[in-house]
């Protein structure tokens, strides 16, 4: 079982950046797809951005393209999540994902194992 543990959440104003990480343990994730899902009250979990194994492909939600950039470090098992231009609407708890499978099954929300969530709060 592989335990993820989220990091760099937090309060900023709108327009402010924040780089959340997400860190393995236990089981090294280098060959498998990693990404990022977001739930606010009362709403679904929704996917964030996602990245493929090797670091080569990414995707992300069109509502974050252009100001999120999520990217991998096999060597230190971890994987990272850069927010710029952070809007209200990006409020949320973000929760690092990991699937055995391709980045197009973590974009239909098929995942194998969660972080636990961190708190991001952006005031306008």
């Amino acid at each position: 079982q592989v335990q993820l543990v989220e990091s760099g959440g937090g309060l900023v104003q709108a327009g402010d950046s924040l780089r959340l990480s997400c860190a393995a343990s236990e089981r090294s994730f280098s060959s498998d797809t990693l990404g990022w899902f977001r739930q606010s009250p009362g709403k679904v979990r929704e996917f964030v951005a996602a990245i493929s194994w090797s670091g080569g492909s990414t995707s992300y939600t069109d509502s974050v393209k252009g100001r999120f950039t999520i990217s991998k470090d096999n060597t230190n098992n971890t994987v990272s999540l850069q927010m710029n231009s952070l809007k209200p609407e990006d409020t949320a708890v973000y929760y690092c994902a990991g699937t055995f499978l391709s980045i197009e099954q973590m974009v239909a929300s098929i995942v194998d194992y969660w972080g636990q969530g961190i708190q991001v709060t952006v005031s306008s």
